[in-house]
């Protein structure tokens, strides 16, 4: 396993590994034995970042969330897990009832549900202090300032290590750093957006994103990490769910003039290296330039036995720079 250093002060920086294990789906559509068993081999390959929600998984029964952080909990109460594992978790779209969502219902990022909903997550997880916090979603009804000062008390409690934001536009993103730089508290230090090799149309809105995506790690953010060089991208779809073997599980918005060159590549020095293709993603996507830790879920140990193997991959300079430039 390789490793990578998150945060920037003393008391908070962590070596993590390169991969992440995504556990949005653990306790709910993937059984409690199967978890358990992908937790216990990815942790015996070294891995230590595991990420899940608070919400996770709401959606398979209708409910408001919770099973991937009680599951976790449960793993590491039956293995005398402690901080050697580093947990990220994340609120702000957990639905406020039954059978509503992130879109029509979310709790939000207002002072009160920072608390409240971090103290949950410790509850699940079993945990004194969350190591990695993040604001899930955007909250454009409370002020920043709120927000911000929300994170940071908990930081200076000790309850959370690290704060990171996931789907909000960058300008936002940078607004909340500035207040909270200007304030001298902590800010967000990580940054978790959907990355892969294949590059989606930025312009297709959503329900969430009526102007086009903003949940994608396009040329802004891109730009950003190298011109703020303490920030990290954990990626997560790294391996598009599945759509790099099954391309008839591609979204639509990748449906453009772009994609089949740099699917090209990616099957090109699949060949050469001997390795799969989603491999050949995982190695690009941690081994490059930019600070990049891939967040790769997984349903089976056979799975993430292929994520690991491509974490070891080694591509050479000529490969990187073919994939890199593909267009």
């Amino acid at each position: 396993m390789k490793y990578r250093t998150i945060g920037t002060t003393p008391e908070h920086r962590r070596e993590v590994s390169v991969l992440a294990l995504g556990a949005m789906l653990f306790g709910s559509r993937t059984d409690e034995e199967t978890s358990f068993a992908i937790l216990d081999r990815y942790v015996e390959a070294g891995g230590n970042f595991i990420d899940t929600s608070d919400n996770y998984a709401f959606w398979e029964d209708g409910g408001q969330g919770g099973q991937s952080e009680e599951l976790l909990g449960r793993w590491r109460r039956s293995r005398g897990i402690g901080d050697e594992i580093f947990i990220a978790t994340k609120l702000g779209a957990r639905p406020l009832a039954p059978g509503t969502g992130y879109i029509d219902n979310p709790e939000g990022l207002s002072a009160k549900v920072i608390r409240e909903s971090a103290e949950r997550s410790r509850e699940r997880l079993g945990v004194d202090r969350l190591d990695l916090l993040y604001a899930h979603i955007d909250d454009p009804t409370v002020p920043q300032r709120e927000t911000v000062e929300g994170f940071a008390e908990l930081v200076a409690e000790g309850t959370v290590g690290l704060l990171g934001v996931s789907n909000q536009a960058i300008w936002r993103v940078e607004r909340a750093r500035t207040i909270a730089a200007a304030a001298g508290l902590p800010g967000y230090e990580v940054l978790q957006y959907a990355h892969s090799h294949l590059r989606p149309r930025l312009d297709v809105p959503d329900a969430m994103f009526p102007d086009g995506s903003l949940g994608h790690a396009g040329p802004e953010l891109l730009g950003y990490l190298r011109a703020e060089p303490a920030l990290t991208l954990v990626a997560y779809s790294p391996l598009l769910k599945g759509a790099y073997t099954d391309p008839d599980r591609l979204p639509a918005d990748f449906d453009h003039p772009g994609t089949p060159p740099r699917l090209a590549v990616l099957h090109e020095v699949a060949r050469e290296t001997g390795a799969t293709v989603n491999q050949v993603v995982l190695a690009w996507q941690s081994g490059g330039e930019l600070p990049i830790i891939p967040l790769a879920g997984a349903s089976s140990v056979a799975q993430l036995e292929e994520n690991l193997a491509g974490i070891d991959l080694e591509l050479t300079a000529d490969q990187r720079a073919r994939l890199d430039s593909a267009n």
